[in-house]
């Protein structure tokens, strides 16, 4: 399938997975959630969506397991928004990409206040 088409799919899914869980979603389970990106199989058959949670872990794993209660509602809702002929099933994992960012600034400024005091 076109390369295009496929990543329109996945940021036409993104869009609105965003504004379902923002305003449709009551489970609190759910904290604050960020859909930050969607790669769909080039079969349409399967999404994988990462998602970016703010706060603890014990918040992330609760927010993960409340999205995977809530995937018929999903699917169903995308269904309705996208036209698609089939809604691809969603497998939602956890972005380490902001973590991992914060751990490299963390370790950035230390090297940088190091250096600096060794100057002095």
């Amino acid at each position: 399938m076109n390369k295009t088409r496929i990543s329109r799919v996945g940021e036409e899914i993104k869009k609105e997975l965003s504004i379902l869980l923002q305003r449709e979603m009551k489970d609190p389970r759910i904290g604050f959630v960020t859909v930050t990106a969607v790669e769909v199989t080039s079969d349409l058959q399967l999404a994988k969506v990462f998602i970016s949670v703010f706060g603890s872990e014990e918040q992330r794993q609760a927010s993960l397991s409340g999205l995977q209660k809530a995937k018929g509602f999903l699917r169903s809702e995308i269904g309705k928004r996208v036209k698609l002929r089939h809604v691809p099933d969603f497998v939602f994992k956890l972005d380490q990409s902001i973590d991992y960012g914060n751990k490299i600034e963390t370790i950035l400024r230390e090297i940088s206040t190091e250096g600096e005091s060794k100057h002095e």
